[in-house]
């Protein structure tokens, strides 16, 4: 059985650790994690993205990881990944996410409000915890060059203090991704997080808050922000580039184009494994079960 980001989130808050939640496209990867979080005695946190789950794959991809956490000692919480649309929220509660975020981080602060109000409250009445976004954290976009030639600004969306318990307060949400200096996707320089502008959200925040694009975010931030009360930092790139160096160096070397994929996947799978568990020690998650 499931449980909720929220049932993680209240013991990493309590103890100040944070786990880390990894997307997951495939099998592979859902086996990545929940073996190494095992091994490491760590809650595991997975989560579905909507590319991964248009059609029969959202039932798919959810039964899978329903299924497959029967099988594993530790708790695993199913959380749907920066979505946009309530009625496809809707279908991936009901095909069994025990946790969804809700992103408007795009929209302006009423209606992101509004709308994720909506949300907790149809998620809430079928046991299902949410996640939102105030501040906006972008695609790749520290250090790229825009089409003006300038460096694009993730300050300029940064979460701002004094809207965060209003939008608690409206939205009774259960979970807070703030935006305080990093981005999705893969850096082009080093990111610096505010770390100043966190604790003057969590001054005012008693909700557990999220960091979104923690790959390629150096340790020793993640660290800091884990001390001033971030509980949940959400990988991807990072796994995925695990992935498929593994499977192209595997393919670059075979030369029987029918070899089983188990044997294809063998390195691929070591790699997101090293990812996974240097992941949970870094910020803290393992020994907790």
């Amino acid at each position: 059985m499931l449980v909720t980001v929220k049932e993680m989130l209240e013991d990493a808050k309590k103890n100040h650790y944070a786990i880390p939640a990894f997307d997951v496209s495939n099998y592979e990867m859902m086996k990545a994690v929940l073996e190494t979080c095992e091994e490491e005695k760590s809650p595991a946190l997975l989560m579905g993205l909507g590319v991964d789950l248009e059609g029969r794959n959202l039932n798919l991809l959810t039964s899978m990881v329903k299924g497959a956490s029967e099988y594993f000692n530790v708790p695993v919480c199913f959380h749907l990944d920066h979505a946009t649309d309530f009625e496809f929220i809707k279908r991936s509660i009901d095909a069994g996410f025990s946790s969804v975020m809700y992103d408007g981080s795009v929209l302006p602060f009423a209606e992101n409000a509004k709308k994720t109000a909506e949300v907790v409250k149809h998620a809430h009445s079928k046991g299902v915890t949410v996640e939102a976004e105030l501040g906006h954290v972008g695609n790749a976009s520290v250090g790229s060059i825009s089409e003006t030639g300038a460096d694009t600004d993730p300050g300029e969306s940064l979460t701002v203090p004094e809207e965060v318990a209003k939008f608690v307060e409206i939205t009774d949400v259960d979970a807070l991704a703030v935006a305080i200096g990093t981005s999705h996707g893969v850096y082009q320089k080093t990111p610096e997080l505010r770390i100043d502008r966190l604790d003057e959200i969590t001054a005012v925040c008693d909700r557990p808050l999220v960091l979104h694009g923690g790959s390629g975010t150096p340790d020793d931030q993640m660290q800091n922000a884990i001390h001033h009360g971030i509980t949940k930092i959400n990988i991807y790139s990072d796994v995925l580039y695990a992935l498929n160096q593994g499977l192209k160096d595997t393919l670059n070397s075979i030369t029987n184009p029918s070899t089983w994929p188990f044997l294809v996947y063998e390195d691929a799978m070591k790699m997101m494994k090293e990812v996974v568990r240097e992941k949970i020690r870094t910020f803290g998650s393992n020994g907790r079960i």
